[in-house]
């Protein structure tokens, strides 16, 4: 018979801490990606604590996992600064990570699952519907659960992790190449282009289309900067 552990108080305390803190990086990431905070901003934590609520050490908690992400720097004697990255430290980010997941699409047409394609494909769905209904968060973050699925798909976890790192310091970035609508469904039609390669298996093919997705998503950021000029 399983035995039922019972949690401390101080257990249970921290294990609340721990959610708590997690639910707060996700609403400044959701702040930082929507440009709601700019890069180059401070993070004023007396505000943020006022605005959500919370006390500051659930906050310092979920500002360290966003410096782990590179979403935000956390310098001595500033605080928390929203990261800002030069145009080629992302032109280079974006083809590295675009030769990370063009290298995943051939090894996940080898070894991926029906039911795994099955899951991306309903992904899919839901994003087209986020899509339709104009709703940028959630079709952006079905975006990203798609990728992270073919990632994971590829069954190796030096390439999830290094995929992970990256992928985070470009969190905003990517975000931010869906601004425009008529550039909103070109990425749209280049996701149907992926999942058809993905059901067909066929891996040169898909490599190829998410290495120009990448490329892509590189020539929308760059006229934002070149348009911020």
């Amino acid at each position: 018979m399983s035995q039922i552990v019972e949690l401390t108080p101080k257990e249970n305390s921290d294990i609340n801490r721990l959610n708590l803190s997690e639910q707060i990086a996700n609403r400044l990431r959701d702040m930082i990606i929507q440009n709601q905070m700019s890069p180059g901003d401070r993070i004023r934590e007396r505000e943020i604590c006022k605005e959500l609520q919370v006390s500051r050490t659930p906050l310092r908690e979920a500002l360290h996992k966003l410096a782990s992400e590179c979403l935000i720097d956390l310098i001595p004697n500033c605080g928390a600064v929203i990261s800002s990255p030069s145009g080629d430290e992302i032109a280079d980010m974006l083809r590295v990570l675009g030769v990370l997941e063009a290298f995943a699409g051939e090894r996940a047409c080898e070894s991926i699952t029906e039911e795994e394609i099955a899951e991306i494909k309903a992904l899919h769905y839901e994003m087209l519907a986020a899509f339709s209904r104009g709703d940028r968060l959630q079709y952006f973050k079905l975006n990203q659960r798609i990728h992270l699925a073919l990632i994971k798909a590829a069954r190796s976890e030096t390439l999830l992790a290094l995929h992970s790192r990256l992928n985070a310091r470009l969190y905003r970035i990517r975000y931010q190449s869906n601004l425009k609508n008529e550039q909103w469904g070109g990425a749209v039609e280049e996701h149907d282009n992926i999942m058809a390669a993905l059901e067909e298996r066929d891996a040169e093919k898909l490599s190829r289309i998410l290495r120009r997705h990448l490329k892509s998503t590189w020539e929308k950021i760059s006229e934002h900067i070149e348009e911020k000029k």
